[in-house]
């Protein structure tokens, strides 16, 4: 079985392959009718803060899907802020409750119909965890549609039940639904299902490591790349 690899790099360092993530996202989303997406968009190929988990084939590298995790800074707000702000402006308070903490958001989650059902996406939102904590931040975002909140749930994420209608809005459609997540001990992730906690503590202590994986349709193997040079 061919492995998949998931790689990571700073969006600025290897621009191609954000294109490659961008077109490959955006296909997807257009098969669902969506285009009003915040961080749809090349604006955080230029972002120093923004780093990227590109899910390629170990074949030919052609992108089968991916993550980003983008740092908040003056530069670049996070796309959560940029997209629940439109329907409520509490998440600037709740932001600036974190003021002087190192936040940021878990994005673009995407999969193509080719690796569609084997679970990379629940594996990308692990590894997306563990490259948060690898990168020290100290609460992690997400802005979750409804397939993906009991994945993140599984994963150590909290509904931010402060915002919108018990943490839920009407985005990017007012006929979808999307729901505001956080997590806030990356280093415990106490709220999240053993075995994804076990799955990303892996992932810290090894971010570099060729994985057996098990998904909704049996063994996958993925080849992780995980780790940063700053």
């Amino acid at each position: 079985m061919t492995p998949v690899i998931f790689r990571a790099f700073q969006a600025t360092n290897d621009i191609e392959s954000c294109e490659r993530f961008l077109i490959g996202h955006r296909q997807v989303l257009e098969a669902y009718g969506i285009t009003m997406i915040t961080s749809n968009n090349n604006a955080w190929f230029y972002h120093k803060n923004t780093y990227v988990i590109l899910a390629e084939s170990g074949d030919d590298k052609r992108a089968l899907g991916g993550v980003r995790v983008q740092i908040a800074d003056e530069e670049y707000e996070l796309p959560i802020v940029n997209a629940v702000g439109k329907v409520d402006s509490k998440i600037h308070d709740i932001i600036n409750l974190d003021s002087g903490k190192i936040i940021a958001e878990a994005c673009g989650l995407w999969n193509s119909k080719e690796i569609a059902g084997y679970g990379y996406s629940f594996f990308l939102l692990r590894a997306a965890i563990a490259l948060a904590y690898q990168l020290e931040i100290k609460k992690l975002y997400a802005l979750a549609a409804p397939v993906t909140v009991e994945m993140c749930l599984n994963a150590g994420f909290m509904i931010e039940r402060g915002l919108g209608k018990d943490g839920f809005f009407n985005y990017p459609k007012l006929d979808l639904v999307a729901t505001a997540m956080s997590i806030g001990d990356l280093t415990e992730l106490a709220n999240a299902r053993e075995e994804d906690r076990n799955h990303v503590f892996d992932l810290m202590k090894s971010p570099n490591a060729t994985m057996e994986c098990y998904g909704p349709k049996g063994k996958i193997v993925i080849d992780y790349k995980l780790k940063i040079v700053l």
